[in-house]
């Protein structure tokens, strides 16, 4: 089973994330943001990768440097427990609807970062989560994991509803991007990633 764990401290947050691409989705996760320990849950239940996160961080300033070093480390990890990307079908794609909500997510294991992100909150709140974060943690997530990521939030009312179905989207495509290929070999005619 591939794994990989990283942590990282800084003045800002302590986090350590793990996790395993063993499709079965468990997590266990504490970022001290109920809300996006709620969408992390999701991540992880959804996409197949258990995921072990713990985040201290300076909540008395606000939640972006949790959210986005959550990011940072959870992109590092899964990277590492990648390796070298071979063998992996590599494209990934999905729409979720949530209620009146629908998004879309395609994504592409390249080792060439990249984010597109279109969307918009209604609120600037989500229970104690400042919406405009998600933006910031996919960023964070894509860039350390080597990921193309393209989302949008196709349309939808409400801010919990168009989130969820975000980051479901993406774990969908994440499972479909980190399935195993039958031959085992890397998905490129470059021959390597």
């Amino acid at each position: 089973m591939k794994t990989g764990i990283v942590e990282r401290k800084t003045k800002e947050t302590q986090i350590t994330v793990e996790v395993k691409l063993d499709n079965k989705g468990v997590s266990d996760i504490n970022t001290g943001i109920g809300f996006f320990d709620h969408m992390l849950t999701a991540l992880s239940k959804h996409s197949g990768i258990s995921m072990n996160i713990k985040c201290t961080g300076d909540l008395y300033v606000d939640a972006h440097h949790s959210v986005e070093d959550t990011g940072i480390v959870l992109g590092q990890a899964l990277s590492k427990a990648l390796g070298d990307k071979s063998g992996i079908a590599r494209y990934g794609s999905a729409y979720i609807p949530m209620d009146e909500a629908l998004s879309f997510c395609s994504l592409d294991i390249s080792n060439r970062p990249f984010l597109v992100f279109n969307g918009e909150f209604t609120n600037q709140m989500i229970g104690q989560y400042d919406a405009c974060l998600t933006e910031e943690f996919f960023r964070a997530f894509a860039f350390n994991a080597g990921i193309t990521l393209h989302l949008n939030m196709v349309y939808g009312t409400n801010d919990h509803h168009k989130c969820e179905a975000l980051f479901k989207a993406v774990a969908h495509a994440l499972k479909m991007a980190v399935k195993p290929l039958e031959n085992g070999e890397t998905l490129s005619t470059k021959g390597t990633l």
